[in-house]
């Protein structure tokens, strides 16, 4: 009998989705008693003919492609979740690593009533060994970058607003309802808004531990923080209530730099204080550069960390307030 189901939402990630199927074969949790659902967006590269060759290798354990047409993450879960058997749902990403223990103790936390969704921390790496992709992953994991998110340093077990890769029972799915196919991000998010309303409980445990592979180059990086702010906003018109500072600083610091730009054409002391403002805030982020850059022996964070942490504020700001603004 299935009593996990690790579902995967997955578009042409060739060069990652081996990595996630073997460290979930490798689990301590029984192969028996376990299946991998992926839905797959109908990938154009090799993703999909390696999904098959490893479940081919491996018919221990039950691999199976379901398609995912719409070719966005909350529709790919929920059809993952459609075709799967099990009594527990473990949501992986298939740029993720997850530790051997992950879903034994997922599936313990679940068991012993810590929480109604159990997950943990992300290890982010780079994805290659481009000084962008080195940036980038600790940007994703820095104070300055991501605020108070928990779930990417903490080291104490603890209640949370959200986790990543949530694992949850499946009746909790039928109670609550499915992820929100309206939103292209933030999905996971809003499912855990729901799960709070309804009284359920999130439990964050540093001891579950996925490696997270983070976007390799700036451009990319802008791309995602776009659509997280974005869709951030749009989630934040239903629940206003669950906004946290940390997704707010971005947009006001955005908003109120374009404000005093404006605002120096009639009153030029705005520019000066534009000009302080700015500033500071650069030369922040390159304190923050070159101390990791100390730290770890790599100059080239000295300017890498500074862009990649500006490129995820100003993305997600600009984002988020054109999200609000374009109805």
């Amino acid at each position: 009998m299935v009593k996990v189901s690790v579902v995967v939402p997955c578009y042409n990630e060739q060069d990652t989705i081996q990595l996630l199927l073997q460290a979930v074969y490798a689990q301590t949790f029984p192969n028996d008693q376990m299946e991998v659902i992926v839905a797959d967006g109908l990938s154009s590269d090799q993703t999909r003919p390696r999904i098959a060759a490893f479940a081919a290798d491996h018919p221990d354990l039950v691999v199976r492609i379901v398609d995912n047409p719409k070719r966005i993450i909350p529709a790919a879960l929920n059809c993952a979740i459609g075709a799967s058997q099990g009594e527990i749902i473990v949501r992986l990403d298939a740029h993720s690593v997850p530790d051997a223990d992950y879903v034994a103790r997922c599936v313990a936390g679940l068991e012993q009533g810590l929480g109604d969704s159990v997950g943990g921390v992300w290890e982010i790496r780079p994805r290659n060994s481009s000084w962008q992709a080195r940036a980038i992953a600790l940007a994703a994991a820095h104070p300055l970058g991501v605020g108070d998110a928990q779930y990417r340093f903490t080291r104490k077990a603890q209640p949370a607003d959200t986790v990543p890769f949530g694992a949850f029972r499946r009746s909790l799915a039928e109670q609550i309802g499915l992820f929100d196919e309206s939103l292209l991000t933030n999905e996971d998010y809003e499912f855990n808004v729901r799960l709070r309303e309804a009284g359920g409980r999130i439990w964050l445990d540093p001891s579950i531990r996925s490696v997270y592979f983070a976007r390799a180059t700036f451009k990319d990086l802008a791309r995602q923080y776009w659509r997280y702010g974005y869709w951030k906003a749009r989630m934040l018109r239903r629940y206003p209530k669950t906004l946290r500072w940390r997704q707010a600083l971005p947009p006001v610091f955005v908003l109120s730099l374009a404000l005093l730009l404006v605002m120096a054409v009639v009153w030029p002391f705005a520019g000066w204080i534009f000009v302080i403002e700015s500033s500071i805030y650069v030369m922040v982020l390159l304190l923050a550069g070159i101390h990791l850059a100390w730290a770890r022996g790599d100059l080239s964070l000295i300017v890498g960390l500074p862009l990649a942490i500006a490129t995820m504020h100003f993305s997600w700001g600009a984002a988020f307030i054109w999200s609000l603004i374009s109805g």
